[in-house]
């Protein structure tokens, strides 16, 4: 039989990775969609995300409050710095834009995974009102990644074609 405590505190640390993990997103997400020129399409729906990254820690905090409970500024730090020096690595690279391509492709699949954790833990403890916000941002997450996976082919297209007409293709 599980413990409810136990269950709560996985959680709680549960939202708090969330919590960071969202902030991190952020620290990688804002500075990539100032840096794209070629690709309005794929910078529109970063910055689309962006808004939706927003909320998602809004709602996160709304959780948060409801358990009675702070997000850990601690591991929004170190996250967040993490996702810049990250996000910094790539910006040096050649085909920058596919790397970083590449990586939201899989940092939108972690997020996925860790929303669909953290539900499965509020519906083990009847969180009723919790659950939804959490699907929500898990919606969020798969749209995201399923409009990256869709467009994937395009991002190598125009990259490709950029570079052989010698133009800026990295961002």
């Amino acid at each position: 039989m599980k413990n409810p405590d136990e269950v709560l505190s996985v959680f709680v640390t549960g939202l708090k990775n969330a919590h960071a993990m969202e902030k991190q997103a952020l620290s990688i997400l804002k500075p990539l969609a100032s840096r794209i020129e070629n690709y309005p399409d794929l910078k529109n729906r970063i910055e689309r995300h962006i808004t939706e990254t927003e909320g998602q820690i809004s709602r996160l905090e709304t959780i948060l409050d409801e358990v009675d409970e702070k997000h850990s500024g601690f591991k929004d730090a170190v996250l967040s710095m993490g996702g810049s020096m990250a996000a910094l690595s790539h910006a040096a690279a050649s085909d920058e834009i596919l790397k970083d391509t590449f990586a939201n492709y899989a940092f939108e699949h972690y997020e996925i995974a860790a929303y669909k954790s953290l539900i499965d833990l509020s519906r083990q403890l009847d969180g009723n009102t919790i659950w939804p916000l959490l699907e929500q941002n898990l919606q969020e997450e798969e749209e995201m990644a399923n409009w990256i996976g869709d467009h994937i082919g395009a991002v190598t297209e125009r990259y490709t074609e950029l570079r052989s007409m010698d133009a800026q293709a990295k961002r």
